[in-house]
């Protein structure tokens, strides 16, 4: 059978389901492919991630209708940062947070202005992406597809997939075969898509895990996050909601570690994985226990070569797969989708070809510009606080002083946080 939409999309994650719904609001039709079962997208589990969203991603949530779909005990409000070098409380942090007043959000005291950012769990995210996508007439969802072969020709993008009745059955089930203007990769910073479209990555393996979980603790978190450079480890406590069943205090906590040392902290019992924690954080929360499970991923990150090529683009981590440090992967991927809908849009309105290379070149100029300054800030950051020598330990003390002392830093540094960079920022990226 031989199916039609404007856009063919690979990867019903969040940003390929958000690129879908914008899409049908924009007046485009788009088809979805995807391997998991419907039941998995409807009700995903927990993975363990906790998604740092910027004022810019919320907003591009809430046109789509998708931040309607999240309970209030789901989303939770990042007041301030504060960066850690060395060991806890052995030198000043560098703290950060936003200076626009705004009356009655969820931060109190000094931080009673606007927050940084807000706080989401990836299931959560997936869940409401995809019950919005499913109900959005425009938006066809494929699942428990696999996809075999992707092609772009002369005149379309096409795509070959095998669908299963059952999880486990693909042998024997009919190929279908999908046509569109074109497609977009979505499917992980490991896409086979992207591979398959003969589009390569620079791809930086940092040799570290990281582990996520959930934290509940006895003293309040104020919606302070706090990250903490350790020369051995790295940790980060994220404020997360209060327990809606009985109202205990709860947070994020990610332990970036090489991966033999890692593997050590996934095998610890609970108590003792939760000892280590808080004796690393200095007991700032008072006892801490372990919630829900550990999850560990490799830490990977990937920049493609190119984001569009004929009758085709890349989407979120497919384009560019952040370390988690910064908190910006989700959030670039939402950018994404902005900007690929506008150009799309744009596009139409001039009755271009929506997969030539002239209706595609501002989404790739652009995504790049904003792209590409997070990237490489963020692994020299990487590369910078998890080195042990001396000379690198005096340069971060250098760089923290110079952020407290100087406003412009200072500012530059809350505006990647928020997603809104200055302009000068932005201009750094060269041409891809």
């Amino acid at each position: 059978m031989t199916l039609h939409s404007d856009v063919l999309i690979v990867g019903a994650g969040p940003a390929g389901l958000s690129l879908a719904i914008s899409l049908a609001q924009a007046g485009f039709t788009a088809t979805v492919v995807e391997q998991q079962p419907e039941s998995a997208l409807a009700q995903p589990a927990p993975d363990g991630r906790e998604i740092a969203l910027t004022h810019p991603s919320r907003a591009t949530l809430e046109r789509l209708g998708t931040w309607a779909q999240l309970a209030d005990h789901e989303v939770g409000t990042i007041c301030e940062a504060q960066v850690h070098d060395g060991p806890l409380g052995q030198h000043s942090a560098l703290q950060l947070s936003a200076s626009r007043s705004a009356p009655g959000n969820q931060c109190v005291g000094a931080a009673a202005t606007e927050p940084l950012g807000f706080i989401v769990s990836n299931h959560a995210l997936r869940r409401s992406a995809y019950a919005v996508a499913a109900r959005t007439p425009s938006v066809r969802i494929v699942t428990r597809a696999q996809v075999t072969r992707v092609a772009t020709l002369g005149a379309q993008a096409e795509l070959d997939c095998v669908t299963a009745s059952t999880d486990n059955a693909t042998s024997g089930t009919p190929t279908e075969r999908l046509h569109a203007p074109l497609l977009v990769a979505a499917d992980s910073r490991f896409s086979a898509t992207r591979r398959q479209l003969g589009i390569g990555a620079q791809m930086t393996d940092f040799g570290r895990t990281v582990i996520v979980c959930r934290m509940r603790h006895a003293l309040p978190h104020g919606g302070v996050a706090h990250e903490c450079f350790g020369y051995e480890r790295t940790l980060a406590v994220l404020p997360l909601p209060d327990d809606p069943l009985d109202g205990h205090a709860l947070c994020s906590v990610v332990v970036t570690a090489a991966a033999a040392d890692a593997a050590v902290l996934m095998a610890q019992n609970p108590e003792a994985f939760a000892a280590q924690v808080q004796a690393q954080f200095k007991t700032r929360l008072g006892p801490m226990r372990l919630v829900g499970e550990r999850h560990a991923y490799p830490l990977v990150a990937v920049y493609a070569q190119r984001f569009v090529g004929p009758r085709c683009a890349l989407l979120g981590d497919a384009a560019v797969g952040m370390h988690p440090v910064t908190a910006h992967g989700y959030n670039l991927g939402l950018a994404g989708v902005e900007r690929l809908t506008t150009a799309l849009v744009a596009a139409r309105q001039r009755r271009q070809d929506i997969g030539s290379a002239d209706a595609l070149a501002s989404y790739a100029r652009g995504h790049h510009r904003h792209a590409w300054p997070m990237y490489q800030g963020t692994n020299a950051i990487v590369r910078l606080y998890t080195d042990p020598r001396p000379v690198p330990r005096l340069l971060r003390q250098w760089v923290l002083q110079g952020a407290r002392r100087l406003p412009p830093l200072q500012a530059a540094i809350v505006g990647q946080l928020t997603g809104q960079p200055p302009r000068w920022v932005r201009a750094l990226a060269p041409r891809q």
